[in-house]
């Protein structure tokens, strides 16, 4: 039983570090399937994303997190916060991220990957994640 608090309290830390290390303009989402990003491919989960000057921060309670470049994208007006993927069968690959109150946001570049499925499956799905509540 002693084991089992110890363990609790370990994931329970590395829970309220995490959440500890999100700021304003963080988006916290549940992705529920696995995805490509930047060459490796992340579990479905709990995930934080932090969008700074030309890079995304995606990290949970188990990793440090994945430092990704990305460029500019423009929308015509700002519909909500999310995590947009592209979807080829049951791969996906995170494509863009919104943040609530922004019309430009963070296009993350085609992985050698995602290029590579694009040319054998012709059809293309995007995957919509927002944010709980």
């Amino acid at each position: 039983m002693k084991l089992f608090s110890i363990g609790f309290f370990v994931v329970f830390v590395a829970a309220v570090a995490a959440v500890g290390q999100t700021s304003a303009g963080d988006m916290v989402v549940d992705v529920p399937f696995a995805f490509s990003v930047e060459g490796g491919s992340l579990p479905a989960g709990h995930y934080i994303v932090a969008a700074h000057d030309d890079m995304v921060r995606i990290f949970n309670a188990q990793t440090r997190g994945i430092y990704i470049s990305t460029h500019a994208a423009i929308r015509s007006k700002s519909d909500g916060s999310k995590l947009v993927f592209h979807r080829y069968g049951e791969s996906y690959f995170l494509s863009a991220v919104w943040i609530t109150g922004n019309t430009i946001g963070k296009e993350l570049f085609r992985s050698r990957a995602e290029r590579e499925l694009q040319v054998r499956q012709s059809e293309m799905q995007l995957a919509v994640v927002r944010p709980a509540p």
